[in-house]
């Protein structure tokens, strides 16, 4: 998975899990705050990725999620369970795992074989 790619599932992730509302998520990795706008809410997905300058939409059944990133054109679906949330990136075609604790966030990306971290 790309690094924007992440850094947004983390975002939506972080603000789902700790009914957050907030403007941009930090990478840690990437060492810098990612201005990301829009909406989550109900059903509808909408948002747009400052650094990457795309957006990324989708919709939300009960707690499945299932997105189209316009930057890196592709797909991808997760679901959230409590604190924990674990999905698939169409792009990279690799699953991904993580979990939220407070405003911060962590992500397995099973392409890379590494946890990435960020804050919200």
């Amino acid at each position: 998975m790309k690094n924007n790619s992440r850094a947004t599932i983390a975002f939506i992730a972080g603000c789902i899990i700790s009914n957050k509302q907030t403007s941009s998520v930090y990478d840690y990795l990437q060492s810098k705050h990612i201005l990301i706008i829009g909406t989550i809410n109900g059903s509808n997905i909408n948002l747009y990725d400052h650094d990457q300058g795309c957006h990324l939409t989708g919709n939300v059944s009960n707690s499945s999620f299932n997105l189209y990133h316009y930057g890196d054109a592709h797909h991808i679906s997760f679901e959230i369970k409590g604190k924990e949330f674990n999905g698939y990136d169409y792009g990279s075609s690799f699953h991904f795992s993580g979990s939220v604790n407070g405003n911060s966030i962590s992500l397995y990306d099973y392409q890379h074989s590494k946890h990435f971290n960020y804050s919200i």
